[in-house]
């Protein structure tokens, strides 16, 4: 019989134990998020296409913006500005659906061998297929402008792995309280945008005065965004005491939005 165990070992162990489901799951929601168009999927290379189009000619030309005070040319800067959001494509889409995961799929949660647990992994899954599509636009224009990236991108997946626990945590976290109060959906909303302008995306975080700085890196976004561009944009290793005491944070919090998420689903059927 399914347990709703609350243990860190159970956290781990559900994605591995619910790998087929959660992969069918993923893909029928990215067909299906194109189902009826068109152009179907190619969507999915056609948006992030035309955004880093629209951000090279508006902050580029419109506003001749450069990043700090290296200069660099217009690509540069929407190179640059593009890697930022990359990072909070992933969190953002993950974190404003996260609260009507379980109103939305109402209809999975009176089943008893159903286990929930893995609509947020699949909402994460399907977001990572999303920045694997973006990424590949980011990286043809790189490799177009400036020929092959610097080795230091395949350290990438690693920058990503805190802000995926993270998000995954508070995935979990939202998406029981979304349940309780209808109202969490329209908090996230405008947390999220907050956050948004909080993070170094359109700025770097050289340019705020140093009194600042920790208070910006305590935006969880920050320090996947500026490692993110040290090893996508300017070669650099990322800050490795930074990355391990994020990324052990960022499992702690993950954690705890799954046992959170166990310890009241019982309740769920009877809001529902």
């Amino acid at each position: 019989m399914y347990q709703h165990s609350l243990s860190p070992k159970e956290a781990l162990l559900t994605p591995w134990r619910n790998r087929a489901l959660i992969i069918t799951l993923i893909k029928r929601e990215v067909i299906g998020r194109y189902r009826g168009s068109a152009l179907g999927i190619l969507w999915s290379f056609f948006h992030p296409l035309l955004m880093l189009s629209v951000y090279t000619f508006v902050f580029g030309v419109i506003f001749k913006s450069r990043w700090g005070n290296t200069g660099g040319s217009k690509a540069e800067f929407a190179l640059i500005l593009f890697s930022g959001l990359l990072v909070f494509s992933v969190f953002s889409e993950c974190i404003n659906r996260a609260p009507s995961l379980i109103l939305s799929n109402s209809n999975y949660v009176k089943k008893v061998i159903f286990p929930i647990e893995i609509l947020p992994l699949v909402s994460l899954g399907s977001a990572l297929f999303h920045l694997l599509v973006s990424l590949s636009v980011w990286l043809g224009f790189y490799i177009f402008i400036y020929g092959l990236p610097r080795s230091t991108i395949f350290l990438f997946p690693l920058i990503l792995l805190p802000i995926l626990f993270f998000t995954l945590g508070i995935s979990w976290f939202l998406a029981s309280l979304g349940v309780f109060l209808r109202d969490v959906s329209q908090i996230t909303g405008i947390i999220t945008t907050i956050l948004m302008f909080m993070s170094p995306i359109f700025f770097p975080l050289s340019a705020l005065p140093e009194k600042y700085h920790s208070l910006l890196l305590l935006n969880p976004l920050t320090p996947t965004i500026e490692m993110t561009r040290d090893v996508l944009i300017w070669g650099n290793q990322p800050n490795w005491p930074m990355l391990t005491i994020y990324l052990l944070l960022s499992i702690l919090v993950s954690i705890l939005g799954f046992a959170w998420f166990q310890k009241t689903r019982k309740g769920f059927a009877d809001v529902l």
